[in-house]
């Protein structure tokens, strides 16, 4: 609850691939409260009305799950909602003709997002959910201590940034500061190192 709402504040692609790890947090407790309020609520360091709320959150995550019925696998609709904003957001940004800077980074990371999709089982997904999945995988591994062959590291850096700079405009956009005169000089002035991809949340920062 407080890491997720300082994260949306902060970064959007960071929230989601937190929200998605919560999600995986929740079926891992396999959907019981008291084990969740025994394994991560009451280690959070915060107080008691604090730790409530929280166990509410969770709650309602939980009731969520049920009646979306993702409790074994696949995403809440708020987070889908996301996924959807973002890619219209892509969509309006390559349309504009002036932000050729997003527009390479785009077309630099399209090549990993045709290969990745090429390899996805089933119905692929669109564009910037392969994105996340990509970059939620690597957490998973990285969780995990599994190695990361230099040619999947390579495909990732640059997700990671193209990702990082999607967000920052996400954020533009919401303060109606992307699509204005000034937009595209907003956007360039915080071109996104490779560091600042969206970070990996860690397990047990979970709230």
């Amino acid at each position: 609850m407080i890491v997720a709402s300082q994260k949306r504040k902060e970064n959007i692609a960071e929230y989601l691939l937190y929200m998605w790890q919560i999600e995986d947090i929740i079926r891992f407790h396999k959907l019981d409260l008291d084990s969740i309020r025994a394994n991560i609520i009451d280690k959070f360091p915060a107080d008691r009305e604090t730790l409530d709320r929280m166990a509410e959150w969770y709650e309602s995550l939980i009731d969520m799950m049920r009646r979306e019925e993702v409790t074994e696998h696949g995403h809440l609709q708020m987070n889908k909602n996301v996924i959807g904003e973002l890619a219209d957001l892509n969509r309006r940004i390559l349309a504009d003709p002036r932000f050729d800077r997003y527009r390479a980074e785009y077309y630099r990371t399209l090549p990993f997002i045709v290969e990745l999709r090429a390899k996805s089982a089933g119905a692929p997904a669109g564009e910037i959910e392969t994105c996340f999945n990509a970059l939620y995988g690597i957490l998973m591994l990285r969780l995990s201590g599994k190695p990361i062959s230099d040619e999947t590291a390579k495909a990732i850096t640059q997700i990671s940034r193209f990702v990082a700079l999607l967000a920052k405009c996400f954020h533009l956009d919401e303060q109606d500061r992307l699509f204005g005169e000034d937009g595209p000089a907003n956007a360039g002035e915080t071109a996104p190192a490779a560091n600042d991809a969206p970070e990996a949340p860690a397990a047990e920062a979970a709230d």
